[in-house]
C-alpha cells in the first residue's frame, strides 16, 4: 500500500501519545467491535501501539446507531470488567462521536452528551456536506462550556476542496482530530493530502485510530514502524498534540 516509503525497523516503534481519542471498541454497539472478545484482541493492539488511555467513542447517528448514554453505559461497564479479569494495562472513558444530524439534534436540547474529560466533545460531520447551522451550532456549544472537536476534517471531500474554511473552523475555536489512518492512504489521496495539508499548517490537535477493528491497528503498526514518512511527520505533529491532555 506504501510503495517506497517503508523501510524496515528493528526495534518496535509506539506511538509519541498514549492517549487515543476516537475508537469504536465498544463490544455491539455499532458497526466496530460486534463482542468483548473482539474489544480485548483491539486493545491488546492499542497496547502494543503505546497506547493504555482509551476514549470509546461510539456512533451516534440517525437511524443507524442511535444510541444514547442509556445504551452505551452497560456494554463500557461490561468491557471495563472484561479489562480488569484480562489484566490489562488500560485506562477507559466514555464518550461518543455524534453525528450532527436531527438525532443529535434532539439529544443536545435533552441534555443527553457524554463528554470526554474536560467537556470535550468530538463532532461528525455528514461526508456528503457540511451542516447547513454549522458555525450557529458550535458557536452555541463553546458558550455552554463545550470544547467541540471535530472529528476527521480531513475526510470531508468539500473541506479538502476548499481548505480555507478549515482555517475557519479552526480559528473559531473547534480543535481538529485527525485520523493516522488518512495519513496511510487508507482513506484515499484526497484524504491522505488533507491531512498532510494540515500538519503542515498546524492545524491538528488530536490523533485518533478510528479503529473498528484490529486490522487498522495492523495497518497503523505498519505505518509507524516502516515509513520514512512517519518518521518526519511525528515530530512536525508532536508539538500541537493534546491527545494526553484528556
Amino acid at each position: 500500500m506504501f510503495g517506497k516509503l517503508f523501510k524496515r525497523h528493528h526495534e518496535p516503534v509506539t506511538l509519541f501519545y498514549n492517549t487515543d481519542v476516537h475508537c469504536h471498541i465498544l463490544p455491539g454497539v455499532d458497526h466496530g467491535s460486534q463482542s468483548v472478545e473482539q474489544s480485548l484482541e483491539m486493545l491488546r493492539a492499542q497496547i502494543d501501539l503505546g497506547i493504555h488511555r482509551i476514549v470509546c467513542t461510539s456512533h451516534v447517528t440517525a437511524f443507524t446507531f442511535e444510541n444514547t448514554p442509556q445504551t452505551l453505559q452497560p456494554a463500557f461497564e461490561t468491557l471495563k470488567e472484561a479489562v480488569t479479569q484480562a489484566g490489562l494495562d488500560i485506562e477507559l472513558f466514555l464518550s461518543a462521536e455524534y453525528r450532527m444530524d436531527e438525532f443529535f439534534d434532539k439529544q443536545y436540547a435533552a441534555g443527553n452528551i457524554l463528554p470526554m474529560p474536560g467537556n470535550r466533545v468530538l463532532l461528525e460531520n455528514s461526508f456528503q456536506q457540511e451542516l447547513m447551522n454549522l458555525d450557529e451550532l458550535l458557536f452555541d456549544m463553546q458558550v455552554k462550556g463545550y470544547k467541540t472537536i471535530m472529528a476527521h476534517p480531513e475526510r470531508y471531500p468539500y473541506y479538502a476542496h476548499h481548505r480555507q474554511r478549515y482555517t475557519q473552523l479552526h480559528n473559531a475555536g473547534t480543535k481538529f482530530q485527525v485520523n493516522i489512518l488518512s495519513f496511510t492512504g487508507y482513506f484515499g489521496e484526497t484524504a491522505r493530502d488533507a491531512a498532510m495539508w494540515l500538519a503542515k499548517n498546524e492545524m491538528i490537535d488530536y490523533l485518533g485510530s478510528d479503529m473498528h477493528s484490529v486490522k487498522h491497528a495492523h495497518i497503523i503498526q505498519e505505518y509507524i514502524n516502516e515509513s520514512k514518512e512517519w518518521k518526519k511527520l511525528a515530530p512536525l505533529l508532536e508539538p500541537h498534540i493534546l491527545n494526553d491532555t484528556i
